[in-house]
């Protein structure tokens, strides 16, 4: 175990980075950022997580529908969902040229946001709800190590957000086709998983159910990112035309 004693961390980034069984005592934490899968977290000795969670279910109510076993809660989900990728990519077109390709602090920009959500698509619905063996999307992205071991991806693709949308557009009609005609009883059976040794080896075992909730966590979570950069962007925007 690490320990940091009188440590000025100020400014730092920690980023992928495992923090389970931290302790965090007698420090000063201001204008602080956390974004993550966060569980059991506790501030001066009151467990806030079933605080946060409630509230972004309040602010999106959407995450209430993707946590339904009800096929027809799914599919508006996910009607939802697309709706609101819809709604970000004309705000992107219409904010300066070239916005969709441009991160911030060092996130992704929106393309490659929406790569990651192909590679989502091909690892989580094709494969593990589908059990299909098709090859991955070539410019799919996925993390580091994974763009490395599956060499169907290409890290040096530079698709237009024309492109990606092209791809999203054909991935999605696929899901929508399944939504309409799956039962609870389908959602509750084991996910027919592949058994190689491609990605995600650790889905196997799971239910389809869990499976598909992996693909709408991350077309939620990736949109509220994608929303909170464009946001930063409009500011950084603004403050440079004033």
């Amino acid at each position: 175990m690490r320990r940091f004693d009188d440590e000025d961390l100020t400014g730092a980034e920690f980023r992928e980075c495992d923090l389970s069984r931290a302790r965090l005592v007698g420090v000063v934490m201001q204008d602080v950022e956390i974004d993550g899968l966060v569980t059991n977290l506790v501030v001066n000795g009151v467990e806030v997580m079933s605080y946060v969670e409630s509230e972004l279910d309040r602010r999106h109510p959407v995450r209430l529908l993707i946590r339904s076993d009800e096929p027809a809660d799914l599919r508006q989900a996910w009607r939802q969902l697309r709706e609101d990728w819809a709604a970000t990519t004309e705000r992107v077109r219409s904010m300066p040229e070239n916005s969709e390709h441009h991160g911030v602090d060092g996130e992704w920009s929106m393309v490659e946001t929406l790569r990651h959500l192909v590679f989502v698509h091909d690892s989580w619905f094709r494969r593990c709800v589908l059990g299909l063996t098709e090859p991955f999307t070539a410019m799919g992205l996925g993390p580091p190590f994974v763009m490395d071991q599956e060499n169907e991806l290409d890290p040096s693709a530079q698709p237009s957000l024309d492109e990606v949308l092209t791809v999203r557009n054909r991935q999605a009609s696929r899901i929508e086709t399944w939504l309409a005609e799956v039962t609870p009883d389908q959602l509750a059976q084991t996910a027919p998983v592949p058994d190689d040794d491609r990605w995600p080896p650790y889905a196997k075992g799971r239910a389809v159910r869990q499976c598909l909730g992996t693909v709408l966590n991350e077309e939620w979570a990736h949109h509220g990112f994608c929303k909170r950069d464009l946001d930063k962007m409009s500011r950084q925007e603004s403050a440079s035309g004033s």
